[in-house]
């Protein structure tokens, strides 16, 4: 049955290509949506970007016909801009002033009222937002609702974690302490395997029995991991995740490296020390560059006082924390003398690594769960010849407000390049901050 989908303005800005994901339906989008994206077109930022597409989508539509008569869609389905918001009274007995949000629910309102008078029942129309209360005050005034879900890289049950536990026979463990690998095939299970994903093998009859493996990076066969145990800058591994991760960020062939888990975990301090070492001690890149996104819960950067290493500073601390660590430094100001005399370690805000081309580079971008699709693509494919990036993050903990742990930039990418033998992931689970830390990364 064909369906009518009234469209919220945050659907669009944050997927321009929302319109289009509705396929033989009917999409309208209310009037007032236009005027709240009109006054985002010109941000800097990726929102300002997504309202600057939308404009440009909905003009080229114009040359199909009028939009408020509505136009047809290349995927069979049709476009309209809608006014009827006039019928006001009933989202205005419920909640009051006329908001935006308000105008929004009216048009909806109105479209569900016409089609139930017709004979039948007429089509299903539904609200499709990304505000939770505008979807509780749809379901309030009776109207179905859905969150966006079309860009969304994996379900929470289905997402990749990097590693896996496959119970087997001890004698499969035992043929691979012999031979040193398996055949894929070997395993006798009805498993598929990504390259460079991890699996820990435990013998089904309940001895302690075990080896921990890799997929090849051709997906062929297990091979044991390549590095031992040994400190990295004074760090080691303490738990099988966080050897895994090792395993990743020291591998110059994987120039690819997606780390996720809580706070608490690891993924920042293992991997500033695996690049300090590749940096430092092995000279395998030029430089270490580190960066992160700047999402405000205050004052953005530019309200703030001082040049641009003072801004940069409050946004920044935790990477200097970690570096304070792993250099043991025991005085305020100690670290940065330090970096100034290496020369080879810069820290900067995403902002400003945008546009660059960068090779012979270790780069970590830490926070990755706060960036966009888009972003992440134009991060990722400016990275140069000889460089590593290694993005870094907590999908739970998200302060971008159009992106959840399912369509924010880390776990897209984590899902579009889990088949990639370039590429390697690991979820980190354990937290070996503090037990309290571990604690309330549990159960706050």
């Amino acid at each position: 049955m064909r369906k009518i989908y009234v469209i919220d303005t945050n659907v669009l800005l944050h997927d321009p290509q929302a319109m289009f994901s509705f396929e033989d339906n009917e999409v309208v989008i209310p009037s007032v949506v236009l005027e709240e994206i009109d006054s985002k077109k010109r941000l800097a930022d990726e929102i300002g970007r997504n309202a600057r597409f939308v404009s440009r989508e909905l003009d080229r539509l114009r040359e199909n016909g009028h939009l408020h008569d509505g136009v047809a869609l290349d995927n069979g389905g049709s476009l309209k801009v809608e006014m009827n918001h006039r019928r006001f009274v009933r989202v205005q007995e419920l909640f009051g002033e006329m908001t935006n949000d308000n105008r929004i629910l009216a048009v909806a309102l109105n479209y569900h009222m016409e089609e139930q008078e017709r004979e039948g029942g007429g089509c299903p129309v539904i609200l499709v937002s990304k505000d939770v209360l505008v979807r509780v005050k749809a379901d309030v005034l009776g109207i179905m609702t859905e969150d966006y879900l079309s860009d969304r890289a994996a379900s929470p049950s289905d997402q990749y974690a990097g590693h896996l536990t496959l119970h087997v026979h001890p004698s499969v463990i035992d043929e691979f302490y012999t031979y040193r690998f398996l055949g894929i095939n070997h395993l006798g299970l009805n498993v598929k395997l990504m390259p460079n994903e991890f699996v820990i093998l435990r013998d089904e009859l309940g001895t302690s029995k075990s080896a921990l493996l890799k997929v090849s990076p051709d997906g062929h066969r297990l091979e044991p991991l390549h590095l031992s145990n040994d400190p990295v800058w004074g760090i080691t591994a303490r738990n099988a995740q966080q050897r895994m991760a090792l395993e990743l960020l020291l591998n110059d062939d994987i120039p690819l490296v997606t780390l996720s888990g809580r706070a608490g975990t690891g993924k920042t301090l293992l991997t500033l020390a695996a690049g300090l070492m590749k940096v430092e001690d092995e000279h395998k890149y030029k430089k270490l560059l580190i960066a992160r996104p700047v999402v405000p819960m205050g004052k953005d950067i530019g309200y703030l006082p001082g040049e641009k290493e003072e801004k940069l500073r409050p946004w920044m601390q935790p990477i200097y924390d970690n570096l304070e660590f792993l250099f043991d430094t025991k005085k305020s100001g100690d670290l940065d003398k330090i970096l100034m005399g290496l020369g080879s370690i810069q820290v900067e805000a995403l902002t400003y690594i945008r546009g660059r081309s960068i090779p012979g580079q270790f780069i970590i971008i830490d926070e990755a769960q706060n960036l966009s699709k888009h972003e992440v693509k134009t991060i990722v494919s400016r990275v140069g010849e000889n460089s590593k990036i290694v993005l870094l993050g907590d999908p739970e903990q998200i302060d971008h407000p159009y992106l959840d742990a399912m369509s924010n930039g880390l776990t897209y990418l984590i899902e579009q390049f889990k088949a990639e033998g370039i590429s390697g992931h690991v979820t980190l689970e354990k937290g070996e901050r503090s037990r309290l830390a571990q604690l309330a990364a549990e159960r706050l």
